[in-house]
């Protein structure tokens, strides 16, 4: 799933409060949100959480793969 496909899901959901973070730890801002890939994101997939929750997406560009 990229990146846009991801934040779409969370905001489906009623989650706003989403923060990006460059997988690579490059700290490289995610501009163009469909060129990334998602690889992880805290509380973890199906977790149960409070609309406010802060959800952490991290991604790496497809080209990093």
């Amino acid at each position: 799933m990229n990146h846009q496909q991801a934040q779409d899901a969370m905001q489906a959901a009623g989650l706003y409060n989403l923060r990006e973070v460059d997988g690579k730890g490059l700290g490289r801002a995610l501009v163009v949100d469909r060129n990334w890939v998602q690889v992880g994101q805290d509380p973890a997939a199906g977790t149960k959480v409070p609309p406010g929750t802060v959800i952490t997406l991290t991604a790496v560009k497809y080209t990093d793969r």
